[in-house]
């Protein structure tokens, strides 16, 4: 039988028909396009109809459809809105290849890549064994901060919870292990620690997102915005862990497996330390630089290259063997950078049917009236309705859609950078599971669920008013 045939039990058995909700989301796909083709027939730019892609985009996404697939459809609908032709198709999309947009996508590339070689030259798994190595092991605490702050810090560097995870884990469950802490402690941990590193993470396409959308510089960013939410992060999870790991060692039944105690640390070559410092000058030097200069969304198109460059000739890879890391690591975020050069030809798209200067013609007046405060509040609530794992691609979207209303009505560079982080980056701590919640509790081997969601809720209501407080300061 040749590889592409099918056992006959395969070939034979019933077509299974698709889910009531992939149904429904085809039927909402489908029903836009048609609403878009008719109304192109009768309306003419400019025109509120043009929020039409928009709403379509928000329902289809939130529908849990493929952002890929729900961003090319809600692209289409805005091509047939506007009637454009084949040719001008293609010459938007490629004026979009240029768009900021297009090149947080890039960024997302090249930090995958970036990520690929810290793993292979072994530099990501001696930070670990750094931090761990120069805590006490006989306290419990402070094997918590190290914990936390290893997982912290190989976020911060990789931009990315769920890959900087998956390399601390198997280094710090033995330790966590031997020191008598339960699996869903093991997880708080790593998810508090992880969430402070990923919202300070200079490189994370999210964030870069955010400075791009807000116009400040990354000083800015972390003193008004990601600087409190991780400090109010470390400091309740002094308070959240040890609860979390009294309750759940009381039945017996969350604690490590007796083998995983006895797990021996690896000796690092030479080529690895050499690694681990290059790379950690070289981060240090790139973020003094963009926060000195002030550099924009297109510095890390350079710093990320040459951070994969130093690590891998210092790590003893050859050009070939850097070469295939990258192309790797990068290949994972393949469908991330699809997604933002066509989101980039959307919101082109969608500026040229021009449904923003409608709404400004009409509810001007009465929109410059509002509180700055009230505003700011309610774009940032209205981003919790976004899509977990999709953070960077919401920021652009609040940008595109409350952006220039908001900057017209008073909300400064520094307001925009809180609003946007807030509403982005909130729903990773509840209220509802989500994709990172998910990868800390796997990592970990823990299984509870519900205990990881109430920990991010006891961050989630602090923060909502911490935030609260910072905009009141700022306005």
């Amino acid at each position: 039988m040749s590889m592409t045939e099918k056992p006959p039990a395969v070939a034979a058995a019933p077509r299974h028909g698709r889910s009531p909700r992939t149904v429904t989301q085809y039927a909402i796909a489908g029903a836009g396009l048609i609403a878009a083709l008719v109304l192109g027939f009768l309306v003419h730019t400019p025109t509120i109809w043009g929020l039409l892609p928009i709403v379509l985009y928000a329902v289809l996404s939130l529908c849990g459809m493929n952002l890929l697939l729900a961003t090319v459809i809600s692209l289409l609908a805005g091509v047939v809105l506007a009637q454009r032709p084949p040719t001008n198709v293609g010459i938007l999309l490629g004026s979009a290849l240029g768009d900021t947009v297009t090149v947080i996508g890039v960024i997302c590339l090249l930090g995958s890549g970036l990520g690929e070689v810290l793993r292979q030259t072994g530099a990501a798994d001696l930070l670990v064994r750094g931090v761990m190595r120069v805590v006490r092991r006989d306290s419990q605490l402070a094997i918590q901060l190290g914990v936390m702050m290893s997982c912290l810090l190989l976020v911060f560097a990789l931009g990315t919870l769920a890959g900087a995870l998956a390399i601390a884990a198997p280094i710090l469950i033995p330790i966590t292990a031997r020191a008598g802490f339960t699996r869903s402690a093991t997880a708080s941990m790593m998810f508090l620690g992880g969430c402070a590193g990923l919202v300070l993470a200079p490189f994370a396409g999210s964030n870069i997102a955010i400075l791009d959308a807000s116009g400040v510089g990354y000083g800015t960013y972390v003193l008004v915005a990601a600087g409190p939410l991780a400090l109010l992060s470390l400091l309740l999870s002094m308070v959240v862990v040890p609860r979390v790991q009294r309750r759940s060692a009381l039945g017996g039944d969350d604690f490590y497996e007796d083998e995983l105690t006895g797990a021996d640390e690896q000796v690092p070559g030479p080529h690895t330390v050499r690694a681990t410092w290059a790379f950690s000058v070289v981060l240090v030097v790139s973020v003094a630089y963009a926060t000195i200069s002030k550099g924009g969304t297109t510095f890390p198109l350079l710093a990320l290259p040459v951070m994969a460059v130093v690590t891998a000739a210092a790590g003893g890879l050859s050009v070939r063997g850097t070469i295939d890391a990258l192309c790797r690591g990068a290949g994972r975020m393949v469908e991330t950078f699809l997604l933002f050069w066509v989101l980039a030809a959307f919101f082109q798209m969608v500026n040229e049917l021009k449904p923003y200067d409608v709404l400004l013609d009409w509810f001007g007046p009465q929109l410059h009236d509002l509180p700055v405060l009230s505003f700011a509040v309610a774009v940032a609530l209205l981003g919790w309705l976004g899509v977990p794992g999709a953070t960077a691609a919401h920021v652009v979207l609040l940008n595109k859609v409350f952006g220039p209303l908001g900057t017209s009505i008073g909300l400064t560079p520094a307001m925009w950078a809180v609003t946007y982080l807030w509403g982005s980056k909130a729903d990773t701590y509840g209220p509802f599971p989500n994709p990172n919640m998910m990868s800390a509790l796997g990592f970990a081997e823990a299984t509870r669920l519900r205990t990881l969601l109430s920990v991010g809720w006891q961050v989630l209501i602090p923060a909502a008013v911490m935030y609260g407080l910072i905009l009141t300061l700022l306005v």
